[in-house]
């Protein structure tokens, strides 16, 4: 299994437009790209932060180390998955998940297959946590860059993909002012697909019991995003 990683460091200013936000960063954030076993020296710093994250709505997670463990060894069995991590002198700030859809789970693989898309064609972004001080600086552009960088370093993809939480706009703990992040997605060049849905459930923090949530999947077309590069 590969265990190899990749190390990149920036400075602040380099990860967004010079804004007085940026005086608050430390002195250089570094971001590595974890393949297979690398990852697990940091394994149980990323599930904390997904724990803690994911809690906020839409997602309303209520995780467990248990859990995270497990699901975090799918991206160090899989020698073609890529964990993204953000540190801010040496502790954990961010991190983001990345695999090709062939190895993901069969109600991920369904909404494309179903559709005529071939799962093999397809990199999935699966997730991404970021603390909130690190917020709107330009690590969530870097997290879409690095894993569209591993995707094409593996070559054979024709797409890469990403699946939102769909909440109620009446739900009860959704924030006031809430803004999701559509228009972000957008800037990043990826069109909301509502004919590829998925269900997966897990436990909400209000609620004693797992249920049923419904995922909505984004699109970005490689070919025509590298042609956009080269032009």
């Amino acid at each position: 299994m590969e265990t190899a990683s990749l190390k990149i460091i920036f400075k602040p200013e380099t990860l967004a437009a010079a804004s007085m936000e940026n005086q608050f960063l430390p002195a250089s954030l570094t971001i590595q790209r974890f393949t297979g076993a690398a990852l697990n020296d940091h394994l149980e710093d990323v599930a904390r932060l997904r724990i803690e994250v994911f809690r906020d709505f839409p997602y309303l997670y209520d995780g467990t180390m248990d859990y995270e463990r497990k699901y975090l060894q799918t991206y160090v069995r899989c020698p073609q998955a890529v964990v993204v991590v953000a540190f801010a002198d040496g502790e954990v700030v961010g991190a983001s998940t990345a695999i090709p859809l062939q190895f993901e789970e069969a109600n991920f693989r369904k909404p494309f297959t179903d559709n005529g898309y071939d799962p093999a064609e397809v990199f999935y972004c699966a997730e991404s946590v970021l603390r909130q001080d690190y917020r709107g600086k330009g690590l969530g552009v870097r997290f879409f860059e690095e894993r569209e960088a591993h995707a094409r370093s593996l070559g054979d993809f024709r797409y890469y993909a990403f699946c939102s939480v769909v909440r109620p706009p009446e739900h009860p703990l959704r924030p006031a002012g809430y803004q999701p992040l559509d228009r972000f997605w957008q800037q990043r060049g990826y069109q909301k697909h509502p004919e590829l849905r998925a269900s997966y459930s897990w436990k909400d923090i209000d609620q004693p019991h797992e249920t049923s949530k419904q995922l909505e999947f984004w699109l970005k077309s490689i070919r025509t995003s590298t042609s956009d590069q080269s032009s």
